[in-house]
């Protein structure tokens, strides 16, 4: 009996940790194409909420961004609304419907896929926290709506426990 328990349990476990596949977005319009989007100046306005939902801060952000070829810059300027700045640059290079990123608070390599209008991005970023530095698992999804507008939800983690969300509505100038 405890076996059986304990295999459901499993079961169930592993579900929860299942997630979706971007390719299931393929046919969805418009076209999502990172050299096309973050070209020029982009602004975004977004939110942090704790594993809660309770909206721990908000911010915007202006991202500078340029390709040269299937190499792209994203340079981020964050305010905070208590007055915090903040500033992450990335670079970013598109294979086909795959891309690779670093900047300098992300460890190792981002990688994501693009299919439709939708990114997948995974990353670790390394977000100080009281004095010390955690390395956050980073689930990034970019849904494009239209030619000047993109929705981001991150999903960050730790250890496989969900610590919060990111939401971010972008707006291309």
């Amino acid at each position: 009996m405890f076996k059986r328990f304990l295999a459901i349990l499993l079961a169930f476990a592993l579900a929860g940790c299942a997630s979706v596949d971007v390719a299931q977005y393929a046919a969805e319009k418009p076209t999502l194409d990172l050299r096309r989007y973050f070209d020029g100046t982009i602004d975004g306005w977004g939110m942090f909420q704790d594993r809660s939902g309770n909206v721990v801060t908000r911010f915007h952000v202006v991202i500078d961004a340029k390709w040269n070829g299937d190499t792209g810059t994203l340079d981020e300027s964050f305010e905070y609304t208590d007055g915090k700045r903040e500033k992450r640059v990335w670079t970013i290079v598109k294979d086909g419907d795959r891309y690779t990123g670093t900047a300098g608070d992300v460890v190792g390599t981002a990688t994501g896929q693009a299919a439709g209008n939708a990114l997948r991005w995974t990353y670790a970023l390394a977000l100080p926290v009281d004095g010390r530095v955690w390395n956050m698992d980073m689930d990034d999804w970019m849904v494009l709506m239209d030619d000047r507008t993109m929705l981001n939800k991150t999903t960050m983690s730790k250890f496989g426990v969900r610590a919060g969300e990111v939401t971010i509505a972008f707006r291309k100038r």
